[in-house]
């Protein structure tokens, strides 16, 4: 019989250029780990794209490579976070292209993609009682606009022929079961729905009618939301109904079965993990609504909780319910910031001539700046004096908060 620590969990983390899996056992302690790269279309400056089959046979890749040799009759279960991106499916579960050019398998509108500007500023021009929930303002990264987008650029043929808009954390769920499962974090932060029962204007759903008539999305009100996945929601972490499926057994090499939990988004799952971590013994009985959790990858959310809904202009939120069970969520951030670093790196001049230097000397490119640094900063008390007379406004891909405008530019600028 095995022991609490021969039992072991799947947890698989798809962030936006890769896929990371891990064995945890129930102490948390990491047993083995494996990452592959995923593709990114970009077919101009505001529009990124993947695909949902790029993505699973990635996953499925890392899963088996992070188990190869763990027993796997000691696997007690799976887990799912990934990107706010939107999935777009047919009848059968197969992609339908999200490119007016209908490029093959690319099904997937990416988090950061801002091809829907426009259809945002659409959306909040009807001042509808839903936007006071997203900060007073939608963004052009949540879903409503870009479906809408969806529905004016693709032919009416394709658009149609969609049968359901997922979360790609809910579309691993969908994959790793046979079945549609929303979770109440994709559809309260990502898709306008209202968790808790104050804010339902029927009394049982979350998905507001007035509000998807308003924008011009009428069809999900008249087949009662099917197309968004209909209105069973699940809490993140709950054991779903049906377990793996044989097929995703078969993909993963895993039992099948096996409990497969509600999903969650990468950075609420982050935030989760901040939020309640204890730091220090002496902050272990700290109130949970006192910390602020900031998660950092291409982009960096500032995620904070109460007990009572806080509305503040330009923030996200306040969702309920939406990281953790029965308390409101606020969200500030940037869109770009691990993706900031990386273009003003790759753009600079001398980008081609430091990875050249970096592969001779057998260090990554970041050890090579890092040496640079210190060289050039002798006689300083710390080379970040080297930057003194640099200044930067970090609003390349936007602001997501607290201006909450998508169109804004940033710079790099030196004072004389």
């Amino acid at each position: 019989m095995a022991t609490n620590s021969d039992e072991y969990y799947i947890a698989v983390d798809v962030g936006t250029s890769s896929v990371r899996t891990a064995v945890v056992d129930r102490n948390g302690r990491i047993h083995s780990f494996a990452s592959e790269e995923i593709r990114i279309w970009q077919s101009s400056s505001n529009m990124y794209e993947q695909s949902s089959e790029d993505i699973w046979s990635c996953l499925c890749t890392a899963v088996r490579k992070a188990c190869s040799k763990i027993n796997k009759s000691n696997i007690r279960g799976i887990g799912f976070d990934a990107t706010c991106s939107l999935v777009i499916l047919d009848e059968n579960g197969n992609p339908v292209s999200v490119t007016p050019d209908q490029a093959e398998n690319r099904n997937i509108i990416l988090w950061l993609d801002h091809r829907a500007v426009k259809e945002a500023e659409l959306i909040n021009a009807t001042g509808h009682d839903v936007l006071k929930y997203v900060g007073g303002t939608i963004s052009p990264e949540m879903q409503a606009p870009k479906i809408l987008w969806l529905k004016k650029n693709l032919d009416i043929e394709r658009w149609n022929n969609i049968s359901v808009f997922l979360d790609l954390p809910e579309f691993l769920t969908f994959k790793a079961t046979g079945y549609v499962t929303r979770s109440l974090c994709s559809v309260v932060c990502k898709f306008n729905y209202m968790g808790h029962s104050s804010q339902q204007t029927n009394g049982h759903s979350g998905w507001i009618p007035s509000f998807w008539r308003d924008i011009g999305l009428s069809e999900f009100v008249d087949d009662n939301f099917k197309r968004l996945g209909g209105t069973s929601v699940c809490v993140p972490g709950t054991q779903l109904a049906h377990g793996l499926s044989k097929q995703a057994a078969h993909d993963l090499d895993l039992p099948t079965g096996l409990p497969v939990a509600a999903s969650i988004i990468d950075a609420h799952a982050g935030g989760l993990g901040v939020i309640g971590a204890a730091i220090k013994e002496d902050l272990s009985c700290e109130s949970i609504t006192s910390r602020l959790a900031i998660i950092s990858g291409t982009s960096s959310c500032h995620m904070a909780i109460s007990e009572q809904p806080l509305f503040v202009s330009g923030v996200w939120g306040p969702y309920y319910s939406a990281m953790v069970p029965d308390f409101w969520l606020n969200e500030g951030g940037q869109s770009a910031t691990g993706k900031l670093i990386d273009h003003v790196l790759e753009t600079h001049p001398a980008w081609s001539e430091l990875v050249e230097k970096a592969k001779q000397s057998e260090r990554t490119v970041y050890e090579e700046i890092q040496s640079i640094l210190e060289e050039n900063a002798q006689g300083l008390e710390h080379y970040a004096l080297l930057t003194k007379a640099y200044h930067v406004y970090p609003d390349f891909h936007g602001n997501r908060s607290p201006i909450a405008d998508p169109t804004l530019k940033g710079m790099v600028q030196e004072s004389a």
